[in-house]
């Protein structure tokens, strides 16, 4: 072998080595890549399996999540765009980041909802159980309607129903629409991190999120590392509880709320007076015609002791008198007017307010099957004759029945006082 062939060979066996250093080392590059996405695939699914398992009932694990796979869950947006502060101290803002160290209930309501109502009693015990222990419950009330946009209206529902923690009053839906929110009631659980590790639409479930309150909680008294993790400077001065109004029963509302709902017996749904829903629920011939007032008239065979259905739907609105048809509500016009209804539920709650700038209150008297609502079926808001007083906006509970049956009512509200502004009836 001569030296031209010499240096050849070495040639051929250096390029030989680098291209298969190349190749090797690219092959364990790709096994360190698929490795990696592995193992991310692999914590990810542990994650979500995870979050999976904070929303089942059979929550019985003390562990928390790993603060290295904290990333996975979706930090808690600030409160935004708050135009009042309720219940808070000196009226003082409350924000997520002044709330870091406690586990925060992050509660979406408004005040005349029954759905939302109904999560209170819930949510007030909680409040008394595990306060000491580092929950905070901050409620945002995102309004439904114009009236629920004004603090002192607020500030009446609160102590009417007993509530002491804080609420702030998120008129232009800024906080709603920063936790990309479509419903009342939602709560979201924000861990002591500021991560939301629970989310719940609507009623129901109570059991479930109160053993995630629990678990959040025993794992944020065990994080040591946590800084804030007391806040006994922010104690907040609650409203006076000795204003919930009781009935001539001596019911409370508290108990009225805590009855159990069925709700596949319940075969009348919300019915709308305004037009803001897809629709209104008025069934009269005259029809709904915004900005108009119209003289509605019931047919000649409904009285308040002669009730008939033969000429109107099940679970549809019919009016009498002259109505302003705004909306969100129809405005009675006239002295006098009467809404008819013809429903299946085992109770009745009609959301009305009064033209403010009237000042004037609405007598209401309310008829079932062809005579005044009796003793063992009016609502908690009904006092002596059948009647109650309409003078502030709000939910009013007027049937209330014992139990639920397969039967219908006809109801027959007569109402005395220009000015009645008539919402929507819900049912239980």
């Amino acid at each position: 072998m001569n030296l031209i062939q010499l240096v050849i060979m070495i040639g051929i066996i250096s390029v030989a080595s680098i291209v298969g250093y190349i190749v090797i080392n690219s092959t364990l590059f790709g096994y360190a890549i698929d490795e990696s996405l592995k193992k991310s695939a692999l914590i990810k699914d542990k994650v979500e399996s995870l979050q999976k398992s904070m929303t089942n009932a059979n929550i019985n694990d003390d562990k928390g999540v790993n603060i290295d796979t904290m990333f996975q869950f979706k930090r808690a947006p600030e409160f935004q765009k708050i135009e009042d502060n309720i219940n808070t101290k000196s009226n003082m803002p409350v924000t997520i980041a002044s709330l870091k160290g406690d586990v925060v209930l992050v509660n979406f309501w408004t005040y005349s909802c029954i759905n939302v109502l109904r999560t209170l009693p819930h949510l007030e015990d909680w409040d008394t159980k595990y306060a000491d222990s580092g929950l905070v419950i901050v409620g945002i009330h995102t309004p439904e309607f114009e009236f629920e946009k004004n603090t002192e209206n607020v500030k009446s529902a609160l102590q009417r129903y007993g509530i002491k923690y804080p609420v702030l009053q998120d008129n232009v839906y800024g906080t709603w629409n920063a936790y990309e929110n479509s419903y009342w009631p939602r709560m979201y659980l924000v861990d002591a991190q500021g991560y939301i590790r629970y989310d719940k639409i609507g009623e129901s479930d109570y059991d479930r999120t109160e053993k995630v309150i629990q678990f959040l909680l025993n794992e944020r008294n065990a994080n040591k590392s946590i800084k804030n993790i007391n806040h006994n400077n922010n104690t907040y001065p609650y409203f006076d509880n000795s204003k919930v109004i009781q009935n001539a029963t001596n019911n409370t509302v508290a108990n009225f709320l805590r009855q159990p709902v069925d709700f596949s017996k319940i075969q009348t749904p919300e019915l709308y007076f305004g037009n803001q829903s897809s629709r209104s629920a008025i069934g009269n011939p005259e029809g709904f015609h915004l900005g108009q007032t119209i003289d509605y008239f019931l047919p000649s065979s409904y009285t308040s002791s002669s009730m008939s259905n033969s000429s109107t739907k099940p679970n549809t609105i019919y009016l009498e008198g002259k109505w302003k048809n705004n909306p969100d509500n129809v405005e009675l016009q006239s002295n006098t007017g009467h809404i008819l209804l013809d429903y299946s539920a085992k109770s009745v709650n009609i959301v009305v307010g009064v033209n403010s700038s009237d000042k004037n209150e609405s007598q209401v008297t309310v008829y079932e099957n062809n005579s005044l609502i009796s003793n063992k079926s009016k609502g908690i808001d009904i006092g002596i004759n059948s009647k109650f007083i309409a003078n502030e906006p709000r939910l009013y509970n007027i049937v209330n029945h014992g139990s639920y049956s397969d039967d219908s009512h006809i109801l027959l509200i007569e109402i005395h006082g220009k000015g009645l502004q008539a919402y929507v009836f819900t049912f239980g």
